[in-house]
């Protein structure tokens, strides 16, 4: 149902990760951004800490196998309601575990969200979004190259020696989970060392390196280990091509003696890579690792080891001390079943809760008693929408130098991958990376989306607005959206209704990338992961797809934060405020839930994204703000809050009275119709407004900022904007304790 092809894509979804251009030069000498996006649910959930750090290992390793550097990550978090100390427990380890990981390895955390609920309690979910950089014509493919059975191509493992953990990992993601099995399935969680996975990224680095030099890039093939251990990843070399392979198992390095083969085969031992190469490469190979490198002085027993050689014949055998243990098609080992289950349309209850705020009389609509402020306060004291600094201020966001925007100044992440393309060479000159002095200034914006709220209401419309919620995102810094991930989060496909929500979240996001074409073209999907089994006993997790989008922009320095820059701003609010507070902030704080989930109209959301980008790019806007959770008036906080700012400077006086609208004062407030607040020195204010005219949209300015740090919405609101923030600082910070 993706369209997962277009005039960016050099590579769609058929690898371990897929790559989109970002340059715009001949085909071939394209620079583009490898992505992969995958989950560690269940993992994270059993034993946390590891779970989410093995999570990031094996998605840096997805990136690198396609001959990139990794540049970036990024981690979308879904976790239990933090009433527990079980679940306060587990969402401190998952922070710890993506710190852990991604702080030694050395690559900047971009971005991420955070949502808290008790639809997670006994199920996390931990999303990995990992990016890497590669030029088109040094892509390394997760497959042996059309020689490779003819001349027998040797089969390399490399990295840590190969042990218990993580055996049976695969299984164990796709099982209904059982709080009674909780200790048993342990043991199916990797063990991580990310200072190993450190060393060997730079030592393979330096391979890529080599491989260019002596132009023998299209004499490999490279895979890393994740599920199914060293069976997988060989055979998924081979078994496409038509190809088998002979593998001895007694030539695999391991930490203990006498392992059974099928742990040896099987078990999914973090922090190692396959590589298929030509034998003139091996010996090479080898001592580029074991000795240059000095793998084995890094870890006990880490190595590159000989163990198995590609074959003509597309049968698979295992030998183990002489004896063959396995034996068959190398296309039956890979292929899958593929089979017709139950699908069940699944029936919603759901209702508007009646709920409105009183007046002080019924003919003025805009003069309601103290019900917004303390609602407003009570939504900023929800760990759903308070402060998500005490998670990410652990992470380390600039430890490569490409970072413009990082998390918590913008909507999206923003770095510039190719301006200083020599940092990414360990020593010496890679050959051939010369680019135009106008290329060094490209921008990438990521982003990443998905509410399980909506969910609970819709499947369709939660994976439509996850696409087109991370679409905005990366508009809103400024980035024209040029590709999607997905991580497909849902429950136990053996439940016919279960099997609905999942293909009802499929076709959203579908629908939402072909709708919102830009230049003409569906938003290709390129790259993602289904986690399936999210259930216990008790039920499924709500359908929660999480979406990312990675956009490009000519000039990085033209990106937008989403607080407001300096002083004599006027506000701008795009977009129409309409019924749709179901899933809402608003909501959720009055225990409800509601039944109007936003219905994004795509061809009306792809002209705001062509107008709000060309309008930062010609630098008409100072900021950009897009609105989503929380609605209206959480969005023009948050671009009050002051980011590496000694001090609150100024505040805002907002007048709503200019839409003339006929909804309720609080569904204006906090519905959580999409659209964008953008703020531009009133100097400018005019020009914006006709530019937005000639995209058929109509902008409704609606305030200004003030020299005093006040938050004013004229007759409902008028607060210290000092105190708000008092109170939206510190929540997760009191509950974690982080």
């Amino acid at each position: 149902m993706f369209h997962t092809e277009g005039k960016h894509v050099i590579l769609g979804p058929k690898e371990d990760s897929g790559i989109i251009a970002i340059t715009d030069g001949p085909k071939g000498k394209r620079w583009g951004i490898v992505v992969s996006h995958e989950s560690h649910n269940h993992p994270s959930q059993i034993v946390p800490y590891e779970g989410a750090a093995t999570g990031v290992g094996g998605n840096v390793r997805d990136v690198v196998c396609m001959g990139a550097r990794v540049i970036g990550l990024m981690d979308p978090l879904r976790l239990g309601d933090l009433k527990t100390e079980e679940t306060r427990t587990i969402a401190k380890e998952v922070a710890r575990g993506i710190a852990g990981y991604g702080n030694p390895l050395g690559i900047p955390n971009l971005g991420g969200d955070t949502e808290f609920d008790e639809a997670y309690n006994a199920g996390c979910l931990v999303n990995v979004v990992c990016h890497g950089l590669v030029r088109e014509d040094e892509v390394i493919h997760s497959y042996a190259p059309p020689e490779a059975g003819k001349i027998g191509y040797d089969i390399i493992l490399i990295g840590k020696p190969t042990d218990r953990s993580g055996f049976g990992g695969a299984t164990f993601a796709s099982i209904v989970l059982n709080e009674e099995e909780k200790e048993k399935n342990t043991g199916a969680v990797q063990e991580p060392n990310p200072f190993l996975e450190r060393h060997i990224l730079a030592s393979t680095y330096a391979l890529f390196d080599w491989l260019a030099k002596e132009k023998k890039l299209n004499k490999v093939g490279f895979k890393d280990l994740g599920a199914g251990g060293v069976v997988c990843s060989s055979v998924e070399q081979v078994a496409d091509k038509g190809f088998g392979a002979e593998i001895d198992l007694d030539s695999v390095h391991t930490a203990l003696p006498n392992l059974p083969p099928e742990v040896i085969a099987c078990a999914e031992t973090q922090e190692r890579f396959c590589w298929t190469c030509h034998p003139s490469l091996t010996q090479h190979i080898l001592k580029h690792y074991n000795e240059v490198w000095d793998l084995p002085a890094i870890a006990e027993n880490a190595r590159a080891s000989v163990i198995g050689k590609v074959t003509e014949e597309p049968v698979y055998r295992l030998r183990y001390k002489g004896e063959v243990i396995c034996e068959a098609k190398a296309l039956d080992i890979t292929c899958g079943l593929q089979y017709e289950r139950p699908i069940c349309e699944k029936k919603y209850v759901l209702k508007e809760p009646k709920y409105e705020i009183s007046f002080d009389s019924a003919q003025d609509r805009l003069h309601p008693k103290s019900e917004i402020p303390e609602l407003f306060r009570s939504i900023l004291s929800h760990p759903n929408y308070a402060s998500k600094a005490p998670i990410f201020r652990h992470y380390d966001k600039n430890v490569i130098g490409n970072t413009i925007l990082e998390p918590g100044e913008a909507d999206a992440g923003v770095i510039t991958p190719l301006q200083d393309l020599q940092s990414y060479v360990h020593e010496g000159e890679h050959p051939d990376w010369d680019i135009e002095e106008k290329d060094r200034w490209i921008g990438v914006a990521v982003s990443c989306d998905g509410s399980g709220r909506h969910g609970k209401i819709s499947a369709y419309y939660q994976g439509a607005n996850a696409a087109v919620e991370s679409m905005r995102n990366v508009a809103a810094v400024g980035a024209i959206p040029r590709a999607l991930t997905d991580c497909l989060n849902y429950g136990n496909p053996e439940v016919p209704e279960d099997l609905w929500e999942l293909s009802e979240g499929i076709r959203g996001i579908a629908e939402a990338a072909r709708g919102v074409a830009i230049d003409g073209e569906p938003v290709p999907i390129i790259s993602g992961n289904v986690s399936l089994y999210n259930s216990t006993a008790k039920g499924a997790i709500p359908p929660t797809a999480i979406v990312s989008c990675i956009g490009v922009m000519p000039d990085a320095r033209r990106a937008v934060h989403s607080i407001i820059q300096g002083k004599d701003q006027t506000v701008f609010l795009l977009g129409e405020r309409k019924n749709e507070c179901g899933g809402s902030a608003y909501y959720n704080i009055l225990g409800e839930l509601g039944a109007n989930i936003p219905k994004p109209d795509f061809d009306e959301v792809r002209r705001q994204i062509e107008f709000v980008t060309s309008a930062i790019q010609s630098g008409l806007v100072k900021s950009c703000h897009d609105i989503s959770d929380g609605g209206l008036l959480l969005a023009l906080f948050e671009m009050l809050i002051p980011f590496r700012r000694e001090k609150l400077q100024f505040g805002m006086e907002i007048d709503l009275s200019i839409l003339g609208s006929n909804l309720p004062i609080e569904k204006i407030l906090f519905s959580e119709t999409g659209g964008f607040l953008l703020s531009v020195e009133t100097r400018y204010a005019a020009s914006l407004r006709k530019h937005a005219e000639s995209h058929s949209l109509i902008l409704h300015e609606i305030g200004k900022t003030t020299n005093q740090p006040r938050f004013v919405i004229k007759h409902i609101l008028d607060e210290d904007l000092g105190e708000l923030i008092g109170i939206w600082q510190k929540p997760l910070e009191e509950i974690l304790g982080l």
